[in-house]
Formats: C-alpha cells, sequence, structure tokens
C-alpha cells in the first residue's frame, strides 16, 4: 500500500485528497491509498465543499488559504491540490499519527 501522498515539484508541494461530503464533522482522517483522506460537513453544491475543504486543509497545514489551489477535480471526490511552496508534511503526518494513538489509548 502506498501512503505517498504528496509530491515537490518546481518550489511547489502537490497531494492528492479524497473527500466525503456530508459528514458529521470537518476533520482530515488519515492516509490510504496514497491521498489523504478528508470530510467535510458541507454538501457538493456550488463549490461550497471545495471552500470547508480549503478552509480545513488550511487550518490543518497552519498555512494561509491563498496558497492553496486546486488543480483538479472541482466536481468529484478525487482532489489534487497545490500548495504554493515546499510544505514538509513530516509534522503534520506525525501530528496526525500522535492523535490517532492518543483516541486509541483512551478507549
Amino acid at each position: 500500500m502506498n501512503n505517498v501522498f504528496f509530491e515537490i515539484k518546481d518550489g511547489c508541494t502537490y497531494f492528492k485528497v479524497k473527500v466525503t461530503t456530508k459528514a458529521s464533522k470537518n476533520a482530515v482522517t488519515g492516509i490510504k491509498n496514497g491521498e489523504l483522506l478528508v470530510c467535510v460537513t458541507t454538501v457538493p453544491e456550488n463549490g461550497k465543499a471545495n471552500e470547508a475543504i480549503v478552509k480545513l486543509l488550511s487550518k490543518a497545514f497552519k498555512c494561509a488559504k491563498t496558497k492553496l489551489n486546486l488543480i483538479s477535480g472541482e466536481k468529484c471526490r478525487n482532489k489534487l491540490f497545490r500548495i504554493d511552496e515546499v510544505f514538509d508534511f513530516s509534522k503534520f503526518v506525525q501530528d496526525m499519527n500522535s492523535k490517532e494513538s492518543n483516541k486509541k489509548t483512551k478507549k
């Protein structure tokens, strides 16, 4: 299973996202098959879900919304995004794994 979901090219970071809309909460839920898994509560109408995804990702990555660009997949679940800088996902993935470990130990 390939969990590498991003690529750095020409000073930008490209990453794949698989989206679940109409979810119970907005969250980045993991990485699977080379895609970042994202859930948003909004419906996929008139770009509302895409806006919610950008807002969620900018908060999760601690980067400006203006640096996040939807490259492809505007009207489908599988999307390709670009961050207009080299982004180090290692800390993000480490934090995500740490949160997941904490959830498992609390149960």
